[in-house]
């Protein structure tokens, strides 16, 4: 049988880093963070990766993005920030809160290039917070680290009244040979980093999700348009349609 999900006790054998060390100075960040109302959602459909989680309360706070510096970050917890980037296997990380009575929708990441890792700070302690990994069903508990195949079918769901903040890491995937291996940090390090976040205004945002904002925006207004002028949103359809056929194929 396939594991799904794995609980931890290094995400880096290597660099002797425990998750009790690791605990620590995640907990201490993400408890000022918390109450200064920095873990929040995205504000301008600039999260392409997350922005359905945000509809049910799902909050985050960006350390860093596949290669990609959060000065937010950099100038609120710099050493937690600092022992992350040491891990060379750990690519991106962010503390993640889920509120009480929040749901994250069954859902699978397109992206096989990594491994979920997270650890639990400020957490229910309760099996009625957890995460459900194509069947496998595990709830967060303070100070312990696990790690889950993203690409599985997964939900979570906080069903007490207490909230669940997490540390939330994309960690490289073993590959068994070197090219797969190469060509999975340049896909990360020019793709996955075009879809970087930001968690205050003025920061830099990656392409990928520029070109978000303006089709989510696009987008809404088609939505009132075909509620308004439904002849006309359909006739603006094909004509839409047929012009790509027309320029992918002429």
């Amino acid at each position: 049988m396939q594991i799904k999900i794995l609980v931890l006790t290094l995400i880096g054998k290597s660099h002797g880093i425990s998750s009790s060390c690791l605990f620590d100075l995640c907990c201490l960040s993400c408890l000022c963070l918390n109450a200064d109302g920095a873990i929040a959602a995205a504000t301008g459909y600039n999260d392409i990766g997350f922005n359905s989680f945000f509809r049910t309360g799902w909050k985050r706070f960006h350390l860093y993005w596949y290669g990609k510096e959060m000065p937010s970050a950099q100038a609120n917890c710099p050493k937690t920030v600092a022992l992350l980037k040491s891990i060379p296997s750990v690519k991106a990380a962010m503390f993640a809160s889920l509120p009480p009575g929040a749901t994250l929708v069954r859902h699978r990441d397109p992206y096989a290039g990594s491994l979920r890792y997270h650890i639990g700070l400020v957490t229910p302690n309760d099996p009625k917070c957890f995460i459900d990994v194509d069947g496998e069903r595990y709830y967060w508990k303070d100070g312990e680290p696990v790690m889950f195949d993203e690409t599985y079918i997964h939900y979570a769901a906080n069903e007490t009244d207490h909230q669940r903040i997490v540390l939330f890491c994309d960690v490289e995937r073993p590959v068994y040979t070197k090219p797969v291996q190469l060509l999975n940090r340049w896909f990360g390090r020019y793709v996955m980093s075009a879809a970087s976040s930001q968690n205050v205004e003025g920061e830099q945002v990656g392409f990928v999700n520029v070109l978000f904002k303006y089709f989510y925006h696009l987008r809404a207004q088609a939505k009132k348009l075909k509620v308004t002028h439904r002849q006309v949103y359909y006739i603006g359809k094909w004509v839409l349609i047929l012009g790509i056929l027309w320029a992918i194929f002429w």
